[in-house]
């Protein structure tokens, strides 16, 4: 038997592996997830008004026409001596280089003025405040028509697939036509024929009925095909038969625990629906001749009132803003399961 020779290393304590070396300590800052979630909004909701304000500056200085000639009024368009017009181009800045106007649109902007209307010689502020609550009223009953008419919809036709064949249908024409002529069309039969609600004007709820229903039916048809999809879709999930092995009616099912899961994905809707109601009600109103932001903001473009029309871009995109953000946090309190992630 050979004799085994005792390693020179053995009985000792293997050396510390050598800790890698470090440079110069470094700071650094950790932020709260909440606290870079309302960080990455502000930025974003920046960047959005600033591309809006941006756009809004180009596309009013490549409109044709002299906004000076404008300013001096209707009555002296042809008639305004060149003095005239070279002491309103000064007064308001239109003889300053481009880049000049624009730094200081954005100026003027940054501290919420917006100018005097060209055409009604009033601040823009006031000419759009008067109008605000006409047109919030027909965009807030639109949306919430349209999103009870979805809701009835998905969950009445959900699982029943006859059901659920003709209610596709219908809700495709919806989407698929145009609020114009969906207007039109019920101006045709329940004011002119039926004479049941007032042809046009901003006196009372009825005057409120048709818009509501023209500006509803597009946004109903498109919530419904999604949220009766989502609804499907948690049916088929495991936690409804367990919910259901646990004595919970049908309805309690639904209203309690599916509807939730098909939530989901009607609010990532938001920002058509909020489209929708925009471009809507600018219809809506021409089509029933409503006072409104419509109005003015049409009454602007065809007479190149540059402020109105940036006032109008602007109160857009601070709303698109405030309703995807206020969408991004309901979708923490919907799903519980985002409210730890930071997005």
């Amino acid at each position: 038997m050979t004799a085994t020779t005792p390693s020179p290393t053995a009985g000792r304590t293997p050396p510390a592996p050598h800790a890698p070396r470090r440079g110069p300590a470094v700071l650094s800052l950790s932020v709260p997830p909440l606290l870079g979630w309302w960080l990455r909004r502000l930025l974003f909701g920046s960047v959005v008004l600033w591309g809006a304000a941006t756009l809004s500056f180009i596309g009013l200085h490549m409109l044709p026409g002299d906004p000076a000639r404008l300013i001096a009024g209707s009555g002296t368009l042809n008639s305004a001596s060149p003095q005239v017009l070279r002491l309103i181009n000064h007064q308001y800045g239109f003889d300053r280089p481009l880049i000049d106007q624009y730094g200081h649109f954005l100026g003027q902007l940054a501290h919420g003025r917006f100018g005097t209307s060209y055409q009604l010689n009033q601040p823009v502020t006031k000419v759009i405040l008067d109008q605000l609550w006409a047109t919030v009223t027909v965009a807030v009953g639109a949306a919430v028509l349209g999103f009870v008419l979805a809701l009835v919809l998905a969950l009445t036709t959900a699982g029943r697939p006859k059901a659920r064949a003709v209610s596709s249908a219908i809700e495709l024409l919806l989407v698929s036509t145009p609020s114009f002529w969906v207007g039109i069309l019920l101006l045709s039969l329940f004011s002119f024929r039926l004479h049941l609600f007032p042809v046009l004007g901003n006196e009372g709820v009825q005057s409120l009925v048709l818009p509501w229903v023209t500006m509803a039916l597009p946004i109903g048809g498109a919530l419904a095909l999604v949220m009766r999809e989502g609804v499907e879709r948690a049916l088929d999930e495991p936690f409804v038969l367990t919910v259901r092995a646990r004595g919970a009616t049908q309805r309690r099912v639904l209203l309690r625990h599916v509807l939730r899961h098909a939530l989901l994905p009607v609010l990532t809707l938001s920002g058509w629906v909020l489209g929708q109601l925009l471009g809507g009600v600018v219809v809506v109103e021409a089509v029933f001749a409503r006072a409104g932001i419509g109005q003015i903001t049409l009454t602007a473009v065809d007479g190149r009132d540059f402020p109105v029309v940036t006032g109008v871009v602007m109160l857009a995109a601070t709303t698109f803003v405030v309703i995807n953000t206020a969408v991004d946090l309901l979708d923490r309190v919907v799903d519980p399961r985002l409210r730890a992630v930071a997005r």
